[in-house]
């Protein structure tokens, strides 16, 4: 179980070995000491593998994440889990601005607050936040899943594609063309099995969440026309 220390190993040397892990390596529990809210840390990882990052960390922390779960034993800064194509980024403190930004796949969990623009152009990622997020969440989702027990910004969904939002908490304001829409019994088990997901199944339950989505009047794109774009 490799143990690096970011007091010790730069930074450059720690990612350097991870981006360098293979889909067989035997290194599969890593734990990093005094992140000290380092930018970047365990960036461009593509291997099945845990990274256990043991306190804060600064900007972009877990970016385009393949296949590994990074957990943060603390809060982070901008961009966590930026373009993420899978795995997952567990962070048991807040996130900063940004959290889970144009995101492919895989999931972020939250267990504190999010700040502004949490789940910006979003792409497939799912991304639950046990706390609020900030304005402009969900900023043009295109697809991708945003769960949040607590409460909304203002303009939530602003522009939004085919991402599905759904909040339990107040809503401070609805962007362009993001309305509120019927909770079905297919959003609800959805709901759920992203619940149990963050751990939480049994705790919170999903009739207190009300479902977000596009209104469908503010984008051109029609499937008919793909071959045009």
């Amino acid at each position: 179980m490799p143990v690096v220390d970011l007091a010790k190993t730069s930074l450059r040397e720690l990612n350097m070995a991870l981006q360098q892990l293979g889909p067989t390596t035997n290194e599969t529990d890593w734990t990093v000491l005094n992140p000290a809210g380092e930018h970047a840390i365990a960036a461009g990882v593509d291997a099945p593998v845990t990274i256990t990052i043991a306190g804060p960390v600064g900007y972009y922390c877990g970016g385009m994440n393949k296949q590994a779960t990074v957990l943060v034993e603390g809060s982070a800064g901008q961009g966590v889990g930026e373009n993420m194509m899978s795995g997952l980024i567990h962070v048991k403190g807040d996130a900063s601005q940004s959290a889970g930004a144009t995101g492919r796949g895989g999931l972020l969990i939250v267990e504190g607050n999010a700040s502004a623009r949490c789940g910006i152009s979003m792409k497939g990622i799912d991304i639950v936040v046990k706390g609020g997020i900030g304005h402009l969440s969900a900023f043009m989702g295109q697809s991708g899943r945003l769960v949040v027990f607590g409460e909304a910004g203002e303009a939530l969904g602003d522009s939004l594609y085919e991402a599905r939002l759904y909040v339990r908490g107040p809503v401070a304001g609805l962007g362009a063309d993001c309305i509120e829409k019927e909770m079905r019994d297919e959003h609800r088990q959805e709901l759920f099995e992203l619940i149990k997901a963050s751990g939480e199944a049994g705790t919170v339950d999903v009739s207190e969440f009300r479902r977000y989505g596009s209104a469908r009047k503010l984008y051109n794109f029609n499937i008919d026309n793909v071959e045009a774009y």
